[in-house]
């Protein structure tokens, strides 16, 4: 408290002495005893009420110590099976446990990283990947002092993300990591990667890639097979050595025969190899005999034709052909799509074989768009004519339900190019896409498909999509996500299928190492998406008959459900629509590919960077003490006591609001019961 309040405070006291020795002192009548215990009743109260207004703060200091945290990172994936290291894990984790030493210094967190980072509940060394700079970068969000040190139980053997060697500069905390499995070097032959296209036509040859490694000091010789099931379709003697320890083989396969084709590859072992699982490889080719032709028609050259061709081109079932206005109308037949970019009076004939055709088609429009000729040759959209321009940015539309649409990140796309005014839709149609001018929604389509006696129709109102596509690549480093939204909207446009109520997309086979996603959406009968509907697939491995039932979540504008916990294998399934007679059914193919198979031993140099550039130290899985007795005993690890302080004020004390109430109502019994009142 500061000198002026313990002055009020002392003034009050005399102030209340002072009533009461007025009112009790001096010419009261009353006997001693009761003058003396009124007063004292009487000095409580007064003294308490000044108190009050004088309303003294108190400062109420608190201490705490706070523990440093110490964060145990285990590897759960699967090549610590492979090492044989599952109990050794184990047996160290509860040593941790266990260690009432550990336990008294720091705050102990345990956690597991695979495929997933979470907290430690039980360890399967089952998961197929390893993220292991997730799982540093988590920690160290977790912890952010460097008082707070990482032990790291794993082979350093990362199959997911990027290096956490570099990774390993950014981090505040020190990294103990502990080497699991066995550090001698093995002679080994391995297939490193193996690479090949998911499609291939009929009566061409899909092309191999396979890059072999050998890790020895010896030369060997091996010979590299590829087999369709007992028949060898390749085969290539390879040598290696110390020097010479890594080979690409580049291999072309026939496509003999429709439909999903598998292969296996194999590197042949040598005698004195351990680990013999990273010689093998499976792999499928899904052949077909035909492909989508779709013919791009303009009159002039623009960079959005080459972005279109590339994008459409990503599918290798597509072909895209590009032709002008006049030589366009005689070969429309020949296309399952058409692609009108900035119509002018020239499309007159091309307009015409359209609708004697009743072919689907395509429209982007921009500033050298003849909009008094497309008002004319079509009666879908319409567009006020005039000679301004103005540009539009992209805003998805959420209940878009011709097909699954996900955001590409639409909202940080550069504008169109378009000439000024709305555009007018004349027919029932759904918006992909809506005008955004100058931040403000328009509500007007920028992209939108039609679809009319049994002839779909899309239109796109603007030019420059290619700054769509850069802008695409900036974001994710690759093109994948824009081509993949550009191949729905050919796909749905190429196809005159009727539209079903319950649409299943699916691919024919995946690898287990990757996601195993499926989607689907289901109309009502007005053919509206209906997003409240209970949708849910069965599968049936084909070889053990089980059966299996996954719900389908919704997802913006469709369902999806992830079938990554299935085993290789062949499966059937169904998709249902609860309590409706809707369904649909197929098959697919998982086959085995675990990425964690391949090591033969555990990264050590990497491991060794990772404890040098955090300042920790690197140990093996037999010297576990002498890790526990650094860290009890490392002085950058102690416990920090904290102080917090808090100032109370007095008239938040509920105390002396009672001792008031109970002095004066003791003053009042008593005046009361000897007749003073």
């Amino acid at each position: 408290m500061t000198l002026p309040t313990i002055l009020l405070i002392i003034l009050a006291a005399v102030v209340s002495f002072g009533v009461v020795v007025f009112m009790y002192g001096f010419k009261s009548k009353l006997y001693r005893q009761l003058r003396w215990f009124l007063g004292i009743l009487r000095f409580i109260t007064l003294f308490s009420i000044l108190l009050l207004l004088i309303n003294p703060k108190f400062i109420n200091k608190t201490y705490t110590t706070e523990k440093p945290i110490l964060t145990v990172l285990v590897d759960n994936s699967s090549s610590v099976k492979t090492l044989n290291q599952e109990q050794k894990v184990k047996d160290f984790v509860s040593l941790l446990t266990d260690n009432k030493d550990f336990q008294e210094k720091f705050d102990v967190s345990f956690f597991q990283f695979g495929d997933d980072f979470k907290e430690l509940d039980s360890l399967s060394f089952s998961e197929k990947n390893t993220r292991l700079t997730e799982a540093l970068l988590t920690s160290s969000e977790i912890s952010t002092q460097s008082s707070s040190p990482i032990i790291l139980l794993s082979d350093g053997n990362q199959t997911l993300g990027n290096d956490y060697t570099y990774t390993a500069k950014t981090l505040k905390n020190a990294v103990f990591p502990v080497v699991i499995g066995d550090t001698t070097k093995f002679s080994d032959l391995r297939i490193e990667q193996l690479n090949t296209n998911r499609y291939s036509f009929l009566k061409n040859k899909f092309p191999i890639e396979a890059i072999l490694v050998y890790s020895g000091k010896n030369p060997v010789n091996s010979r590299f097979i590829i087999k369709q099931g007992a028949k060898i379709v390749y085969s290539e003697n390879v040598d290696f050595s110390e020097k010479n320890n890594v080979k690409t083989i580049f291999a072309t396969i026939p496509a003999t025969k429709v439909g999903l084709q598998k292969y296996s590859a194999q590197l042949v072992p040598i005698e004195t190899e351990k680990n013999k699982t990273n010689n093998y490889r499976r792999f499928a080719v899904e052949i077909i005999d035909q492909t989508t032709k779709v013919l791009i028609v303009s009159d002039i050259l623009h960079p959005d034709l080459g972005t279109l061709k590339k994008a459409i081109e990503t599918n290798k079932q597509r072909t895209v052909f590009i032709k002008k206005s006049t030589e366009a109308a005689s070969i429309l037949n020949d296309y399952q799509l058409v692609i009108l970019y900035q119509p002018t009076g020239k499309f007159l004939n091309v307009f015409n074989a359209i609708k004697k055709l009743k072919k689907n088609y395509f429209i982007i429009s921009g500033k050298q768009t003849q909009w008094r000729f497309l008002n004319q040759k079509q009666a879908a959209f319409f567009k006020e004519v005039t000679t301004q321009t103005e540009e539009l940015t992209p805003l998805l539309t959420p209940n878009y339900s011709a097909f699954a649409v996900e955001d590409i990140g639409f909202s940080n796309f550069p504008p169109l190019e378009t000439g000024f005014g709305e555009l007018e839709i004349l027919v029932p149609h759904e918006i992909i896409l809506e005008q955004v001018i100058d931040g403000y929604e328009s509500n007007s389509a920028l992209l939108a498909t039609t679809e009319l006696n049994g002839v779909r129709q899309a239109i796109l109102d603007g030019e420059g999509i290619w700054k769509w596509r850069a802008q695409s690549y900036l974001q994710e480093e690759n093109f994948q996500s824009f081509d993949d939204f550009i191949g729905k909207i050919v796909q749905y446009l190429a196809s005159n299928k009727r539209k079903s109520r319950l649409e299943v997309t699916s691919k024919t086979f995946y690898y287990s190492n990757q996601p195993i996603l499926l989607s689907a959406q289901y109309f009502d009968k007005n053919y509206v998406f209906n997003n409240k509907a209970s949708l849910v697939i069965t599968v049936i491995n084909k070889d053990t008959n089980e059966k299996k039932t996954f719900p389908l979540l919704l997802k913006n504008n469709f369902f999806q459900v992830d079938l990554s916990t299935l085993d290789a294998g062949e499966y059937n399934f169904k998709v249902s629509v609860k309590d409706e007679t809707v369904s649909r059914s197929g098959t697919f193919t998982i086959l085995d590919y675990n990425v964690e198979q391949k090591f033969l031993s555990p990264d050590v140099t990497k491991l060794k960077q990772l404890a040098s550039y955090t300042e920790g130290k690197i140990y093996y899985e037999n010297q576990f003490e002498e890790l526990m007795s650094q860290l009890l005993t490392d002085q950058r690890f102690k416990s920090i006591e904290k102080s917090e302080e808090k100032i109370v004020p007095l008239i938040g004390w509920k105390f002396l609001l009672a001792i008031i109430v109970i002095a004066l109502a003791t003053e009042w019994f008593i005046r009361k019961y000897n007749g003073l009142i």
